[in-house]
């Protein structure tokens, strides 16, 4: 796919809501809020998503693998500045290479977070910068790969809060779950609507 392909499907596909953002709007007040920063860039006529994998120390999802992204802070003004902050501070991406298109229906995690997917594409290639206290690798995942339904897996787990289902994605080494593999579905559901 790509970018021109990508763009006219994105701007005519209106997402419905699914039971889980079903779930999300009925409670807002106990979710924390963050937004993540869904990156497409096109190299070699296909658009490319990228993904990052949390270092293996962090207290809180470690060595998973998702968008660059974190919780709202007080100075952030939406939360487009919050998805672009936390990626500068992550991985280097600067703002003003990126143009941002939209954001898709927010995601309700089963751990307490309400995360809205903010959805750019790169201008052009940039020399990021990593910070290893947060991010262990980044890596670029071909938008293609996600869009052929042979490559989307799901499991239903029974949680205290309720039956939840669990989105799998894998690429090569990496198995790409849960809030991150249910987002890019939600996004590929968009665009081959």
């Amino acid at each position: 796919m790509t970018k021109n392909e990508f763009l006219q499907k994105f701007q005519l596909s209106p997402l419905a809501a699914n039971e889980q953002q079903l779930r999300l709007l009925s409670k807002p007040e106990q979710l924390k809020q963050s937004a993540v920063l869904i990156t497409l860039f096109e190299q070699e006529q296909q658009l490319h998503l990228l993904l990052t994998k949390r270092a293996q120390h962090l207290k809180h999802h470690s060595g998973q693998i998702c968008f660059p992204g974190g919780k709202v802070e007080q100075q952030d003004k939406s939360f487009t500045d919050t998805a672009l902050r936390e990626a500068y501070e992550e991985i280097g991406l600067p703002p003003d290479a990126l143009t941002v298109l939209g954001q898709l229906h927010p995601y309700q995690t089963i751990t307490g977070f309400s995360i809205t997917p903010i959805i750019a594409i790169l201008k052009h290639r940039v020399n990021y910068q990593v910070d290893h206290n947060e991010v262990a690798e980044i890596f670029h995942v071909p938008l293609l790969h996600f869009l052929d339904a042979s490559n989307q897996f799901h499991v239903n787990i029974r949680q205290k809060t309720g039956n939840h289902q669990v989105h799998f994605m894998p690429y090569q080494e990496y198995n790409i779950w849960g809030a991150t593999a249910a987002i890019i579905k939600d996004l590929t559901q968009l665009i081959t609507q």
